[in-house]
């Protein structure tokens, strides 16, 4: 499949090429390495991995920061959380007051603390 020079082929090492980006630990060098795939890639003259470039370039600052956070933290659990409570806050029983989507907060993230004020049901 490498001696032909097809768009699908080239796409896929390029791809492949970008995963080494997670092994740097600089964020010096890791920018220098992103800059380098982006060129690449925009030399390509593929457009959807022309549009991935784009998109790198653009969150480029953001993307660097997991370097300066040593990897230490994923944006994975905030997104999760997120989702969870935009899910919560579009329920169609509709919240009258803050309170009361307070509670509904509470009980669907779980694990968190009630407040005193929630309904006892006997």
């Amino acid at each position: 499949m490498l001696q032909y020079n097809l768009k699908s082929v080239r796409a896929y090492l390029l791809k492949e090429e970008f995963q080494a980006f997670r092994d740097y630990i600089s964020p010096h060098w890791a920018g220098k390495y992103l800059d380098r795939w982006c060129t690449r890639v925009m030399r390509s003259k593929i457009e959807p991995m022309k549009k991935v470039a784009k998109t790198v370039r653009r969150h480029r600052p953001l993307i660097l920061n997991w370097f300066r956070a040593k990897k230490a933290f994923s944006s994975g659990i905030v997104e999760g959380l997120n989702t969870k409570i935009k899910l919560t806050t579009r329920k169609p029983y509709g919240f009258r007051t803050y309170k009361c989507a307070e509670i509904a907060l509470y009980h669907a993230l779980g694990k968190l603390p009630e407040p005193e004020v929630t309904h006892r049901f006997y």
